[in-house]
């Protein structure tokens, strides 16, 4: 049986946003489930957009994903060089067969004139196709200046993407481009065609975008006497209110910030699989290994993927909340507040334990903990805005904390004597959960959100509570 052999072969011109990782998953994890090769190639060719450090940062994240590679960059491999700059005998090679078959020629025309050829195509109208002005003799080509493919059999070809289905192009799609620029480079049209066919790939998976020019690349295939891979294509990832391809414009941001914002791999890996696919059942938590057994092509929808970040941080907490806490410890450790240096881990752990199950991302952490490791200034409008403490007057909220402050004074400060303390001032005050634990709440962490409130009590110790509920009296007298 033929071995699978995949590959991701991004450009490095910038971040990797959710687009180019999605172009990586897919290829990785239908290499992994049939046991085949995936490859990780650089196509640099296009030296005008190169950016400094970006093949660092394409490298950084596919490791951050845990989407390894079995050849390539770093790792080598038998088909390599696998950076495309490093490949031009290779490509020349390749570019001589053509030559030899007639099926390449020197493009001797200026920029002005391929202009005026398109002015001449427009008042005739009908689609400028640079094989109606072919030259008859062209120069012999020296590499000095472009070389461009002959297209000769001018037909309409047939093709099966296993996402987008049966697919189909007439005579108007097919036309001569070129091959290798003045600069001695290939174009993408030729290299990626070439390194394929050298490296063995048996799948190419992209972007959608590349439909309109798989007619071309069909009849290089020919010309070069080349089997076909299976070319598939995915569907655009769309901005959030579903009406175009997403971009930076829409808040599109890196991978790379969405870890620094504390996004798990396994939650991005996760996120990035269902957008366009699913198993067909309810399932949306998904561990790598079962990506890798349930992952198909042809489960692949064919329109677009809306981009929806509310559903990524979802699929966040779930994962936190999914991690031991010996795990969740290790990675956190870049996101305690600044404060957290001055106490030791186990007093970390504890705290860590507590808010688990409320953290979307890891950089909420410090919102979540930093009353625990140093005093909170009080902000009074945090009772006033809230809806149900608005109603309270200042003497009602004063009363409510004194009450609070003399029971939790004669307590055992663990959360379950706390939790019996607070049901008993539910009974004498009379006030709703609602009201009295969320002042408590308030009134010693000054925090948006915090765990349960016996556990925290218990946490800050009672001193600290004391000393807190007396200052929140003291700052709303």
């Amino acid at each position: 049986m033929e071995i699978v052999r995949t590959r991701f072969a991004p450009s490095p011109t910038g971040f990797m946003h959710v687009g180019n990782v999605r172009s990586a998953l897919f290829p990785w994890l239908l290499a992994r489930q049939n046991n085949g090769k995936f490859i990780l190639r650089i196509e640099d060719t296009d030296q005008a957009r190169l950016v400094e450090g970006a093949t660092s940062l394409i490298i950084d994240t596919l490791n951050w994903l845990g989407i390894d590679w079995d050849e390539g960059i770093i790792k080598g491999g038998e088909y390599g060089p696998y950076i495309q700059t490093e490949r031009r005998e290779i490509y020349l090679k390749w570019a001589q067969k053509l030559i030899d078959k007639g099926l390449a020629y020197a493009d001797p025309y200026t920029s002005e004139e391929v202009e005026a050829f398109r002015e001449q195509s427009k008042a005739a109208k009908k689609a400028f196709l640079y094989r109606d002005y072919r030259p008859e003799n062209p120069p012999i080509w020296d590499g000095t200046k472009p070389l461009r493919f002959k297209v000769t059999e001018i037909k309409r070809y047939n093709w099966h993407d296993p996402v987008m289905g049966d697919l189909s192009a007439g005579p108007e799609a097919l036309d001569d481009f070129i091959l290798v620029k003045a600069d001695g480079l290939p174009t993408y049209n030729f290299a990626h065609i070439v390194d394929d066919a050298e490296m063995k790939i048996t799948h190419v998976i992209r972007g959608l975008e590349y439909i309109p020019s798989i007619p071309k690349y069909l009849s290089l295939y020919d010309a070069l006497e080349l089997e076909r891979p299976v070319l598939a294509c995915l569907p655009h990832i769309l901005a959030p209110d579903g009406n175009k391809k997403l971009g930076k414009r829409d808040g599109a941001k890196s991978v790379q910030e969405y870890r620094d914002d504390g996004i798990l791999p396994e939650a991005m890996l996760n996120f990035l699989a269902s957008m366009g696919w699913n198993d067909g059942t309810e399932q949306e938590i998904f561990s790598r290994e079962e990506l890798i057994t349930k992952f198909s092509l042809d489960r692949v929808q064919r329109s677009g993927a809306r981009f929806d970040e509310k559903r990524l941080l979802w699929m966040n907490g779930q994962w936190i909340r999914k991690l031991s806490l010996d795990d969740l410890f290790e990675r956190v450790k870049d996101f305690w507040p600044e404060t957290a240096k001055q106490v030791n881990d186990d007093y970390k752990k504890q705290i860590l334990a507590l808010v688990q199950d409320r953290l979307k991302t890891l950089s909420e952490l410090p919102i979540l903990t930093s009353y625990f490791f140093e005093e909170p200034k009080p902000k009074q409008e945090m009772i006033s805005d809230n809806k149900q403490l608005g109603k309270l007057t200042n003497e009602d909220v004063i009363k409510l904390l004194n009450s609070a402050k003399d029971v939790l004074l004669d307590c055992n400060y663990n959360a379950k004597s706390i939790q019996e303390k607070l049901n008993t001032l539910l009974e004498t005050t009379g006030q709703k959960p609602g009201v009295l634990f969320s002042l408590i709440r308030i009134a010693v962490s000054w925090a948006p959100f915090s765990p349960a409130l016996n556990e925290t009590l218990s946490v800050i110790g009672r001193d600290k509570v004391q000393a807190r509920l007396q200052l929140a009296i003291k700052t709303i007298k």
